[in-house]
């Protein structure tokens, strides 16, 4: 069955595993290849997030510009922006509101890698579907991996946890491919675990089932928006929206605010860290009047709602910072040779069994 099961699933593994690679420094990459990521800190507020629209308004007339990201005191503004139906990221100064760059989502090099990791380039639909499928097959390799590297008997167990390095090198390939496959298996399950959120619903809710110990918790709300009221200020309602998020959570370093039109609330995000997605905190507010609806601050979520939100981080390692990545980086590496030292096996193992023929 693991033999099966590898060759079924082996080329989506190694290219979800070499872009998951590619993908975990992509932030430090972008730092240091990217000088419009880092700004001079000024002593002085930001800019108002409505005059940042105002400013991408009067420079591409045809955007919609309805949220607007804070990355931190030493990072640009960014305001999300579709312009002739296509996405960008328009830099800005977060002190003088000057434009430093016009960023194509779609044509970044880290956005294209991770299209491939998550959706193999098909239409999101069906390689969300294909991604998903070749991860549970790829967890049902790593339980029968363990099946079969299991010691019969236990003077055994000395041979199944060493490479034999002096020996042939197909010994040596097989000796990796099993030695690694059952140091990594633990954390490539919790990689592999955490992925299938992105591919299935059922994933993401099985997390928040998880998280809270199957204790029911009161379900958040869109809180219901009184179309007929006005504001009695002059103050823009998204200004008044950010204003107060910086006030509720004032050591916070990532801030996003997010109209979306006359019939949903205005949201607000804030996070501890500048490109973390973890510990997230939201507010709601009135649309016309800015006047907060519902509170939903991090140390008040349950505990499911916060393994959701941790789990882009565990993913990626990130939730664990820099020594996180690494070992991410590491386990992805090594994931990604299982099927090729393991397809080495099988080739070696048919021409073998040619020759004898």
């Amino acid at each position: 069955m693991h033999k099966w099961l590898g060759l079924t699933s082996g080329l989506i593994v190694l290219i979800v595993s070499i872009t998951g690679c590619i993908y975990c420094f992509h932030d430090e990459i972008k730092d240091f290849t990217r000088d419009y990521r880092k700004v001079e800190i000024e002593d002085k507020p930001y800019i108002l997030p409505s005059q940042l629209q105002q400013n991408a308004k009067s420079l591409f007339p045809e955007a919609t510009t309805d949220m607007v990201v804070f990355y931190g005191k030493d990072r640009p503004a960014i305001v999300y922006a579709l312009i002739k139906e296509k996405a960008y990221n328009l830099y800005f100064n977060p002190y003088s509101g000057k434009l430093l760059k016009q960023e194509n989502i779609k044509e970044d090099f880290f956005v294209i890698i991770e299209d491939l990791h998550m959706h193999l380039w098909l239409p999101e639909k069906i390689g969300k579907q294909v991604v998903g499928i070749a991860t549970l097959i790829f967890i049902l390799m790593l339980f029968s991996g363990i099946v079969l590297w299991w010691p019969k008997k236990r003077k055994d167990v000395k041979k199944r946890i060493k490479i034999k390095w002096n020996a042939k090198w197909r010994r040596v390939n097989y000796d990796w491919h099993n030695v690694t496959g059952f140091y990594i298996s633990l954390l490539v399950l919790v990689m592999a675990l955490t992925g299938l959120t992105f591919s299935y619903e059922w994933m993401h809710k099985a997390m928040y089932v998880v998280g809270n110990l199957g204790r029911e918790y009161p379900e958040e709300v869109t809180p219901a928006i009184d179309s007929t009221l006005t504001s009695n200020s002059n103050a823009n309602p998204m200004d008044m929206a950010l204003s107060q998020a910086f006030k509720a959570k004032p050591n916070d370093e990532k801030f996003f605010v997010w109209y979306q039109g006359e019939k949903l609330p205005i949201i607000t995000g804030s996070y501890p860290d500048a490109f973390g997605f973890d510990h997230q905190s939201n507010l709601h507010f009135h649309p016309k009047t800015g006047a907060l609806l519902s509170s939903h601050l991090y140390e008040n979520k349950n505990p499911g709602t916060q393994l959701q939100e941790m789990n882009y981080g565990l993913h990626t390692g990130q939730f664990f910072g820099l020594a996180g990545k690494i070992i991410a980086f590491t386990l992805s590496l090594l994931a990604a040779a299982l099927p090729v030292t393991g397809f080495i096996i099988f080739w070696g193992r048919k021409n073998k069994k040619a020759k004898k023929a």
